[in-house]
């Protein structure tokens, strides 16, 4: 096989969906010697009270080792921590985000208090009434969305994670985010028709002004063959949800496919700066600079990619591309030499 043939069949492992966050057993390492945990509550520094789906996440040396949401009693952890200094990251919607970096093996990390900042009423992005309608829910609802989030997240147990969110929507009909995840669910379950129908409700119950279904039905044309279409779906769906950062991955891709190089890599790179450990914005990207012939690029893409994954099938597959990348541009960099020196 030749090295263009190989070079291009090796790309393949670029082209991939998303559906739900990275499992934990992607997120998970190993470490040797003592461990330790790290945990704490998050909270909302004006009320002083606590703050439920809450993001955390631990990072080590910049690259993202673990991500959890908050349960009903603000709480957070990270267990069988290694010796070292991690950097804790906070967000929620609506709140400024928060970081702090801690040493559990001298003796801090546990117990962290943690106080967030509402964002200025001026800056709330479109979206933040997101959080106040979920607020807004009854307590027991709110507490099977999030089991049921947590059972299709990082359990991978789909079935009752479902079960969990038709349970939340049987006591509270209006609760738009439950039929979202409800889609998000079917969509990995392979039952393409039932998500559908989840994010149609999702988007009639909350009045057209729930971004996340919106884009959720743009992947789907995606999937379809119908760029067109799904880009300006997944345009207004951003509209009401723009740091949606799944929602910039769905339209770089819409574009991609439609040969806009120019807006797929600015929407690639907002998705990046959204969610930068994100391993699938880095094979995306991957796909844009490579259409672009940016070899320099794509090996930058390469080596972010790596960073976050380096032992999955699709990693064997990125450092082989990586070889073949490297070849080429020294390649291209002793041709121009060459013509240089005559």
């Amino acid at each position: 096989m030749g090295r263009n043939t190989r070079f291009s069949a090796v790309f393949c492992w670029c082209i991939s969906f998303l559906f739900f966050a990275t499992p934990r057993s992607a997120l998970g390492f190993q470490f040797g010697g003592d461990r330790y945990s790290i945990s704490g509550r998050v909270y909302d520094q004006e009320a002083q009270k606590i703050l439920t789906r809450a993001e955390v996440t631990l990072r080590e040396n910049g690259v993202m080792r673990s991500h959890v949401v908050t349960n009903e009693s603000g709480r957070f952890d990270f267990d069988e921590v290694g010796r070292g200094s991690y950097e804790i990251m906070v967000s929620a919607q609506g709140y400024l985000p928060y970081s702090i970096t801690v040493s559990p093996g001298e003796g801090d990390g546990r117990g962290l208090t943690i106080y967030l900042k509402r964002v200025p009423s001026r800056e709330t992005p479109a979206g933040s009434a997101v959080s106040a309608h979920e607020l807004s829910m009854p307590q027991k609802a709110r507490e099977l969305m999030y089991a049921g989030k947590q059972q299709v997240f990082f359990s991978k147990n789909l079935q009752a994670g479902l079960k969990n969110l038709q349970d939340a929507i049987a006591l509270a009909p209006d609760y738009y985010e439950a039929y979202y995840q409800m889609g998000m669910t079917y969509l990995e379950m392979g039952k393409r028709a039932d998500a559908l129908q989840s994010f149609r409700k999702s988007v009639e119950v909350s009045n057209n002004r729930y971004g996340e279904p919106i884009i959720g039905i743009g992947t789907m044309l995606i999937d379809q063959g119908d760029s067109a279409a799904a880009e300006k779906l997944v345009r207004s769906g951003l509209d009401f949800s723009p740091n949606f950062w799944l929602g910039h991955y769905e339209l770089a891709r819409a574009c991609l496919a439609q040969n806009h190089l120019d807006d797929a890599k600015n929407a690639a790179e907002k998705a990046r700066s959204l969610m930068p450990n994100a391993a699938i914005v880095y094979r995306l990207l991957a796909n844009i600079h490579f259409s672009e012939k940016n070899y320099p690029a794509l090996m930058n893409d390469l080596d972010a990619y790596l960073k976050i994954d380096s032992d999955s099938p699709a990693a064997v597959h990125a450092k082989e591309m990586r070889t073949d990348v490297l070849q080429r541009i020294q390649n291209e960099k002793l041709i121009t030499e060459n013509s240089e020196a005559k």
